[in-house]
C-alpha cells in the first residue's frame, strides 16, 4: 500500500516502542518523516533502520524536548523551512511512574502532566498552525493522532498522575477536533491497553503482573507495538477521512472482561 505517498509526517516519541513502529509503518507506505525525541542516538537508530530498508531516504531526525516551548518552536521552524507543509502529526511522547495519591509528590505529578499533556498541547498548537496555513493553498486530508491510554478510561492502580494525564489527552483531542475541523484537519486519539514497550518493560518482567494482564484481557495476551501502529496508520490516512473527535480503544478486550 502507499496511503502516505506525498505525505509529510511528524512523530514524537519516535525513538522506540509505538512511535518507532508507527514511523516504520508510515515510511513503508510512502511518508516522509521527521522523527522527534529527546535522545538523538535513539532517533538515529530508528532513522537508519527505516532508510536502509527503502530505496530513498524517508526519515529525518529532530532531537527536541517537546515539553519545552522553545524546542517546539524550533521544530515548527524546521518543518516549515525544510518541508513547507505538514499532513500528519502523531503525538506519542509520554512517560509514567508509580505512586499512591497520598504519597505522590507534586514534582512527580507535574512531570507526568508536562510530558503527557503539555507536550500534546504545545506540539499540536505549533504544528497545527502550519497545517492550518497550508490548508489554504492545498486542500487535502490532514490528521493529528494523539496517543492516549486505556488508563484514560479506567484509572490504573498507583498511576493516578498517568491516568489523569491520559484522560486529559482524550478530551483535549476532542477540543482540537472541534477547533481545527474548519481547516480540514482531523484529530483523533488512540488508547492502547497493555503493550510491550519500554514504558511497560519493567512491569512485564514480573510474571504475576503478566499473568494478571492475560487473565483480565479478553484476547488473553499483551499487545504488540506494531498492532497499535496499524491503528495509528489507519486513523492518520485518508481512509478515515470522516472520522474526527474520536478515541479508539485498543485494549485486547480489557474493559469487557
Amino acid at each position: 500500500m502507499s496511503r502516505f505517498k506525498n505525505t509529510i509526517a511528524v512523530i514524537t516519541g519516535a525513538g522506540s516502542g509505538i512511535g518507532e513502529m508507527a514511523a516504520t509503518r508510515l515510511a513503508n507506505e510512502g511518508a516522509k518523516l521527521i522523527l522527534v525525541s529527546r535522545t538523538a542516538s535513539k532517533l538515529e537508530r530508528v532513522a537508519d533502520k527505516i532508510n536502509e530498508s527503502l530505496k530513498e531516504q524517508a526519515a529525518a531526525i529532530f532531537p527536541a524536548d517537546v515539553t519545552n516551548e522553545s524546542d517546539v518552536n524550533e521544530l515548527g521552524q524546521f518543518v516549515r523551512r525544510e518541508y513547507g507543509d505538514l499532513h500528519v502529526l502523531v503525538n506519542n511522547a509520554g512517560e509514567s511512574g508509580q505512586s499512591s495519591i497520598l504519597e505522590l509528590g507534586s514534582e512527580e505529578w507535574d512531570q507526568i502532566q508536562k510530558t503527557n499533556t503539555k507536550s500534546v498541547f504545545l506540539v499540536s498548537k505549533t504544528l497545527g498552525k502550519l497545517m492550518a496555513e497550508a490548508s489554504d493553498t492545498e486542500s487535502r486530508d490532514r490528521s493529528i493522532v494523539n496517543v492516549a491510554s486505556l488508563s484514560g478510561h479506567k484509572a490504573g492502580a498507583k498511576i493516578p498522575h498517568y491516568s489523569a494525564s491520559k484522560a486529559a489527552v482524550i478530551n483535549f483531542t476532542k477540543a482540537l477536533a472541534a477547533e481545527l475541523a474548519q481547516y480540514g484537519i482531523r484529530s483523533n486519539s488512540v488508547s492502547p491497553g497493555f503493550v510491550e514497550t519500554p514504558l511497560t518493560e519493567e512491569g512485564l518482567k514480573n510474571q504475576k503482573v503478566e499473568e494478571a494482564i492475560k487473565r483480565n484481557t479478553a484476547l488473553g495476551r499483551v499487545g504488540r507495538p506494531e498492532e497499535i501502529a496499524n491503528i495509528i496508520a489507519f486513523i492518520a490516512s485518508s481512509e478515515a477521512s470522516y472520522m474526527t473527535g474520536s478515541d479508539v480503544l485498543v485494549d485486547g478486550g480489557w474493559l469487557i472482561t
